[in-house]
């Protein structure tokens, strides 16, 4: 199997370390050779997340280059726009619909983009969600990003009963009922 690369894109808090767990766990129990690597920029304080997941027959190293994503998954819109130009031409950008804004737009040297979204819709396959809302129906907003996470899981080689299955192995044993239920709003959604 041709190597797939997958990035996760958010900003710190959000959810893409657990993200990219259960994508690492996914991948290495259907028996791929796994390379993630994780990027923190001032994580702990609102700052930039990058995790890269590849998966295939033999992966030699983690990092994605540019132009070679075939999912992007963007926790947040601004992110999402910062890192398009990974996605392969015929890659999918998995947007929440979220804005958090960066230091420079909260002290007021820079304003927040406007239509980012309908932007990146101009020059890439799009799918966006507002999972913050669709995590008030489940039930906890926490588990917004398993939401995302299932809409992405669309575009990808397991089925819904993998992805659960590895859910449940992943998170914390009191939260698998809730990021099962998030994962199959997306999934299904």
């Amino acid at each position: 199997m041709e190597t797939k690369n997958i990035m996760i894109v958010g900003v710190g808090g959000q959810g893409t370390l657990l993200t990219s767990r259960i994508l690492g766990g996914i991948t290495t129990k259907a028996g791929y050779d796994v390379k993630l690597s994780e990027v923190h920029g001032m994580a702990q304080r609102g700052g930039s997340v990058v995790t890269y997941v590849r998966y295939g027959d033999k992966v030699n190293e983690p990092i994605v280059e540019e132009g070679q994503a075939d999912v992007l998954i963007a926790f947040e819109k601004l992110e999402a726009m910062r890192y398009a130009h990974f996605l392969k031409k015929d890659g999918v950008l998995i947007v929440n619909d979220q804005e958090i804004a960066p230091m420079t737009v909260v002290t007021g040297s820079e304003t927040y983009p406007e239509n980012i979204i309908e932007e990146l819709k101009k020059n890439h396959k799009v799918i966006d969600i507002d999972a913050m809302a669709k995590a008030k129906e489940v039930g906890n907003t926490r588990c917004f990003n398993v939401i995302i996470l299932g809409v992405a899981a669309r575009s990808m080689d397991f089925t819904k009963e993998q992805w659960l299955e590895v859910i449940a192995e992943k998170v914390p044993p009191k939260t698998i009922e809730i990021n099962q239920k998030a994962f199959i709003a997306g999934y299904e959604g």
